[in-house]
């Protein structure tokens, strides 16, 4: 690789991770607060990066990704914080390792899974509407079905009393925020994704 383009390709890595940066520090912009959570589109220039930077990248934005909302449920909590944070607490509940598991593991699977799936469906037509939109959804899918599973798996117990509800209705809860914040996001994930990669793809960035 000759330096010229070495160099390129840092600057538009650099550029992903200052949008991810911006995103994640500007007040419902990012990260949108809800009652006791918080609804994100930051998967969203992670998935795009992945698809035009290749999954290596991917993973460094996807960790990055996950490194904002490590911060901001340490300095800036919500109810439900304690599962992304080792640092926060509330009352008898803190946060462990396994709260760095679900803050990073999917993120970072955000910047890996969107790449193959877009590789896989744009064989024959690199700028295809239909390969980055699914590649979009499969993006903001990883980040909702890991995240919540993992809060399932780890947090049964504490996360249910957060929210008011019995530990035996827990997964029907972690359903219906699936249903109502992780669809939505999905969608739009999709859309956003195919729309700014088209015209990305035209102007031949990234290293695909």
């Amino acid at each position: 690789m000759n330096t010229n383009k070495k160099t390129l390709e840092l600057v538009q890595l650099a550029l992903f991770i200052a949008i991810i940066v911006i995103m994640a520090f500007t007040p419902f912009l990012g990260y949108i607060p809800l009652f006791v959570t918080r609804a994100t589109i930051i998967h969203v220039p992670v998935i795009i990066g992945a698809i035009l930077m290749g999954p290596k990248k991917g993973a460094i934005l996807g960790f990055v990704f996950g490194l904002t909302s490590f911060v901001n449920n340490t300095i800036n909590p919500t109810a439900t914080s304690f599962v992304f944070s080792p640092f926060y607490s509330i009352g008898d509940v803190s946060g462990n390792f396994y709260s760095i598991i679900i803050c990073f593991v999917p993120r970072i699977l955000v910047g890996v899974i969107p790449y193959f799936v877009y590789k896989l469906l744009s064989r024959n037509n690199k700028s295809s509407t239909a390969a980055l939109a699914v590649a979009g959804v499969s993006g903001a899918l990883t980040n909702t079905l890991l995240v919540m599973n993992f809060i399932y798996l780890f947090f049964t117990e504490s996360y249910a009393a957060a929210n008011n509800v019995a530990p035996t209705a827990l997964y029907t809860f972690i359903i219906g925020i699936i249903g109502t914040n992780g669809v939505p996001e999905a969608i739009v994930s999709g859309i956003l994704t195919a729309a700014i990669c088209k015209v990305l793809i035209k102007l031949n960035f990234g290293n695909r």
